[in-house]
């Protein structure tokens, strides 16, 4: 009778415990939300262009010396003025193209494409 009952629980360890391990492990990564960090140095955004899946958040991050901020120009996103090391993060959930500036810097612009 011990050995059925050693054979039972190795039967139940391999079914519930080892194939369910990496179904766990699989479905989990897939509800994991993808991450891109835009760096803000020397007024530009690094990199200008990130082309992301949709659900992705996008975060960026002011490493210059001087404050900025992201503006959507659909007025879709905007942060508020980021000093050195502040970050503002957006997650896009709709597909399509996000044009963005800086309101203290115009010339600073950038754009992500989400499909």
């Amino acid at each position: 009778m011990n050995g059925s009952w050693r054979f039972l629980g190795l039967a139940l360890l391999l079914v519930m415990g080892f194939a369910g391990a990496p179904a766990a492990r699989a479905a989990g990564q897939d509800k994991a939300a993808a991450a891109v960090e835009v760096k803000i140095d020397n007024f530009s955004f690094a990199p200008q262009t990130v082309t992301v899946a949709v659900g992705t958040t996008v975060t960026w991050v002011n490493r210059d010396d001087i404050p900025h901020t992201v503006v959507s120009t659909d007025k879709v996103f905007k942060s508020k003025a980021l000093d050195t090391d502040d970050k503002f993060s957006f997650t896009f959930t709709k597909a399509g193209t996000y044009p963005y500036f800086c309101s203290l810097h115009p010339k600073m612009t950038g754009e992500v494409v989400v499909r």
